[in-house]
């Protein structure tokens, strides 16, 4: 009698944490992305020794885990011809003041970055704000105008709500079209408004890559250091881990004051601790975000399974985008429906089959809402 209760009290407690696993954003945050199918996309590129793109492989050439669960793997085939909408997010302000003359005259190597498809170019340019500089249009010409036309901004740098801006402006395209987001900007946000979770579940979509260029400064190496590179922090008493548990253990009345207050969610994190899966994705997560925290444009590339380069010059920004140009039409586009899908974020692990001799750049997560509308994969 006693088993029974503790596992019909176990279960409700995995009911209640898959409900609740995803907080309720604030009135303040943008609307939360919704994943319009239960079809997640794995854009991967495979290069050899050499650097060489290698796109002759076959679907059971890739393993792919979700959560540590082994997934069955589709391979999308010719899906460099399809269309792409493209939005470049630029940092106008802050020190990206100083970085305007290298936006100029990048017409050509945009126009190499969106290839011969049909195409839709945006331009958004943030400070401690976005705006949307050049709305979607098929004109290159056009996107290379307005990113020789910025203006000096403030001095915020305001890289979440880039993307999140970005991100949503995208979801407003056709769904045949292919969607990146090329961001050039520095390493640390300065003055967002969008939330770290609301912003892991914008920039995890299922179907935008980010490609990164980041520049840093004094400044954000010296903040990168001091906040996220020490070890352990004071407390008054020594030193403390900087992330502990809750004083009373995970379901205490006095959580941590940045964790959620939400007994729910709570409940779903004590969950992890008992569960594998879910304290990998758990732990996924805090890692995650804890790296978007230390460097923004080369987390979400990783996260999406872009790639990121380090802006030193306008002739390294150059030759950053034409390596761009040529792995935008060579990628992989892999897909599977998860099996049993939770609400929150999903660890994702691409490995190759038999081939130790080639390097593989795939993401490494997405973000599952708990009202996912299932709909066929075209």
């Amino acid at each position: 009698m006693k088993l029974g209760i503790a596992i019909a009290l176990f279960t409700c407690s995995v009911a209640l944490a898959q409900e609740a696993a995803v907080p309720v954003p604030q009135a303040s945050n943008p609307p939360a992305l919704r994943t319009q199918s239960n079809v997640v996309l794995v854009p991967a590129l495979v290069r050899n020794a050499k650097g060489e793109v290698v796109f002759t492989l076959k679907a059971g050439d890739f393993r792919v885990t979700d959560d540590g669960i082994e997934q069955q793997l589709t391979l999308d085939e010719d899906t460099g011809s399809e269309p792409l909408a493209l939005v470049v997010a630029v940092q106008s302000g802050g020190v990206g003041r100083g970085k305007l003359d290298s936006y100029h005259n990048l017409t050509a190597v945009i126009e190499a970055v969106v290839g011969g498809v049909p195409h839709r170019v945006a331009v958004v340019a943030f400070d401690s704000a976005p705006t949307l500089i050049q709305n979607f249009t098929p004109d290159v010409d056009k996107a290379g105008a307005a990113l020789n036309d910025l203006d000096p901004g403030d001095k915020g740098a305001a890289i979440l709500d880039g993307l999140a801006f970005s991100v949503d402006i995208l979801r407003q395209q056709p769904p045949k079209y292919r969607r990146a987001i090329l961001l050039i900007s520095e390493t640390l946000d300065h003055g967002s408004q969008t939330h770290m979770d609301a912003a892991l579940r914008a920039i995890s979509d299922t179907n935008t890559t980010i490609y990164s260029v980041g520049f840093s400064s004094g400044k954000a190496d010296a903040a990168h250091y001091a906040y996220k590179e020490l070890p352990t922090q004071p407390n008054g008493f020594g030193l403390s881990n900087p992330n502990p548990n809750p004083p009373h253990g995970c379901m205490g009345k006095d959580p941590d004051p940045d964790a959620t207050q939400n007994k729910a969610v709570q409940a779903f994190d004590c969950l992890g601790q008992l569960l594998p899966p879910l304290a990998l994705a758990k732990m996924a997560a805090i890692a995650t975000v804890d790296s978007l925290q230390r460097n923004m444009p080369e987390t979400v590339a990783q996260l999406t399974g872009g790639e990121y380069f380090k802006f030193e010059n306008s002739r390294s920004l150059v030759r950053s985008l034409l390596t761009i140009s040529n792995h935008v039409p060579n990628r992989y586009v892999l897909s599977f429906q998860p099996q049993s899908p939770h609400p929150g974020f999903h660890v994702v692990e691409l490995k190759l089959k038999d081939h130790p001799g080639l390097r593989l750049t795939a993401r490494s997560g997405y973000w599952a809402d708990r009202d996912v509308e299932v709909t066929p994969h075209p």
